[in-house]
């Protein structure tokens, strides 16, 4: 579909001026150049070598102690340069857990570790460590994976004298390497001295692989009168598009919650959190979202799924779950533009998550994003593509503020250079009505560079 001529940019005054200062001795354009102040250089990750910090980076939040738990970090050795790429919480008496993980057809051994003590019979009640390495993702590893992981849970046990099903297990890094769980059970005696309630940072940093900056996230409520706590931190880069519940996320409250309850809010949050970000659309094998309840607060304990009290606390827990997902696709690999994609007029919730999944998933849409281009047409393929209903003769698409097609044409107003400035922005929204129903949904994303062909061109390196 064809789009507008771009207007002529420039005044005759311009243009003269223009070739004037061509036309001066090639010194003072040189002069000029060396008396204007030196761009600032970006700075570098505190991940892997090499990687600048995102432009959309978010600062890491301030997070209180969480009453229960303790945090610690060490260098297990799975990266070659000098950095922490383990982390171990400890939780108290009576902490309760549950989680939701990949459906990819080929999980992690942790994954399958997590999975399979939680489903057992009263899973999830007395859980007491979590322990997450990086650099490692333990998948398509085989007996060997899993007896590691085995290995792994019953040395952490030994160490905080509970049962090996009071471990759980995530990890993430390179697929197809066993992990030699010898490097974690090394560093637990340092590990249980350098425990402390307020090292969330150095959590954040610790579970990073290409994340160029940490992730954190911090609520609070009330439950019944009493202050409720509610902190998270996350990883994840590249291979973006959870499919759950490498995306890595764990999330603790001193609030007093029985697993099932934990893991009816987990399922009830994840659809329109982590499971609507997409950086590339590649889903991981080793996608993990945990959420711990250590009852220090003293609030009282909720045992039941749909109690009322909890209306505070499952509002905060979203605040905090979207906020980790889209801090997840603003450090997307080489992002430098947070999408938001928003379908509405689907004929159903499932159709209109698909659409917008579509067009965010798109590279041909994500590149021209990156070119900042309102490339309206590939919207429009993005969303033709996918079999949904559409009514194409009402098919309207936004750019922000600004309307690109109204009623399945080009709109008659369209202003090529508001679209153009509009897409300069580091933040885009792009709305689509597709007038077959009344249902919506909302997906992120970010644009597509040739960084990220750089990122994991050498992701192994």
């Amino acid at each position: 579909m064809n789009r507008p001529p771009a207007s002529k940019s420039g005044s005759t005054g311009q243009m003269i001026e223009s070739a004037i200062e061509r036309a001066l001795d090639p010194l003072a354009s040189a002069l000029k150049r060396a008396t204007q102040p030196a761009a600032k250089p970006a700075a570098a990750s505190p991940g892997k070598p090499g990687l600048m910090v995102s432009p959309l980076a978010v600062p890491f939040p301030t997070i209180p102690p969480i009453g229960g738990v303790e945090i610690a970090t060490a260098r297990a050795g799975f990266y070659k340069h000098e950095r922490d790429d383990l982390v171990v919480f400890h939780f108290p008496e009576g902490a309760s857990c549950a989680g939701v993980f990949t459906r990819h057809k080929v999980g992690s051994a942790p994954v399958d570790w997590c999975k399979r003590q939680l489903d057992a019979d009263k899973g999830g009640e007395g859980v007491k460590a979590l322990v997450v390495n990086a650099g490692c993702a333990n998948a398509f590893t085989g007996k060997a994976g899993a007896d590691a992981a085995r290995r792994t849970a019953s040395e952490v046990a030994k160490r905080f004298d509970c049962r090996q099903r009071d471990v759980m297990l995530a990890s993430t890094g390179v697929i197809g390497v066993v992990l030699d769980e010898t490097k974690i059970t090394a560093r637990l005696p340092d590990i249980e001295a350098g425990l402390k309630a307020d090292a969330w940072a150095q959590a954040g940093l610790g579970i990073m692989t290409t994340d160029t900056f940490p992730k954190g996230s911090y609520a609070e409520c009330e439950i019944e009168g009493v202050k409720v706590k509610i902190a998270g931190v996350a990883k994840g880069s590249g291979m973006i598009a959870p499919d759950m519940a490498t995306m890595l996320a764990f999330i603790v409250t001193d609030a007093a919650i029985a697993p099932p309850v934990l893991k009816a809010l987990l399922n009830l949050h994840v659809r329109t959190t982590f499971n609507s970000v997409t950086v590339d659309g590649d889903t991981s094998t080793n996608d993990t979202a945990l959420l711990f309840a250590t009852g220090a607060s003293g609030a009282p304990r909720i045992g039941r799924v749909g109690d009322r009290r909890l209306k505070d606390f499952s509002a905060a827990l979203d605040r905090v779950m979207l906020d980790l997902a889209h801090q997840l696709v603003k450090d997307g690999e080489g992002a430098t533009k947070f999408v938001r994609v928003t379908v509405d007029g689907a004929a159903s919730p499932a159709s209109a998550r698909k659409l917008a999944k579509s067009i965010a998933d798109s590279p041909l849409v994500k590149t021209a994003i990156a070119g900042e281009d309102a490339n309206w047409g590939r919207i429009v393929m993005a969303v033709g593509k996918t079999e949904e209903a559409v009514d194409r003769d009402r098919l309207a698409i936004w750019f922000g503020p600004h309307t690109a097609a109204i009623n399945g044409a080009p709109a008659p107003d369209y202003d090529e250079a508001k679209m153009s400035a509009y897409m300069k922005n580091a933040e885009i929204d792009i709305t689509v009505n597709v007038a077959s129903g009344r249902a919506a949904a909302t997906v992120w994303t970010c644009d597509l560079t040739k960084r990220y062909i750089e990122i994991n061109g050498d992701y192994r390196s």
